[in-house]
């Protein structure tokens, strides 16, 4: 798990502006993500659940996803929600055990994917995510966070 910083100060507003609508602010985390990406990866944001993407507006991970791809990088959206219940409020014991939270929504046969997302508090999140994928054939090695939570660093 690569990130830019730890979930405090600036940073921690910056991911919340974005939470909050501010597609231009996803739009400059995206930039500063792409400095950490490999020509030629594979891109895969972690979805906003459909509520919330109402609420705000827009799929503030994907649109970080998409400013962060760089030449040659191509963005796939591969997951989607398999149950609606979101960790925001959950224990961190009952976020560690979270299971089947996303399914698979494509082949990928091999394809070597980089989850993209914008704050990891305890991991489950990416660790469901890479499950989902590997399901349908894909590689993931790595994850890349705009924020880690202290408990992350």
């Amino acid at each position: 798990m690569r990130a830019l910083g730890t979930y405090t100060g600036a940073l921690r507003r910056v991911v919340l502006a974005v939470k909050d609508g501010r597609r231009d602010v996803a739009r400059a985390l995206g930039e500063r993500l792409a400095h950490l990406i490999s020509p030629g990866a594979i891109l895969v944001p972690v979805p906003t659940t459909g509520s919330r993407r109402r609420v705000r507006g827009i799929d503030g991970v994907y649109e970080i996803a998409q400013a962060a791809r760089t030449a040659g990088a191509s963005l796939r959206e591969g997951l989607k929600h398999a149950a609606s219940d979101a960790q925001r409020g959950r224990s961190r014991e009952a976020r560690l055990l979270a299971r089947g939270r996303f399914r698979c929504t494509a082949k990928f046969d091999g394809a070597k994917m980089l989850l993209i997302d914008d704050v990891c508090t305890t991991g489950a999140t990416p660790e469901d995510c890479a499950r989902a994928l590997r399901s349908c054939g894909a590689a993931v090695n790595e994850a890349l966070v705009a924020a880690l939570s202290r408990d992350q660093t």
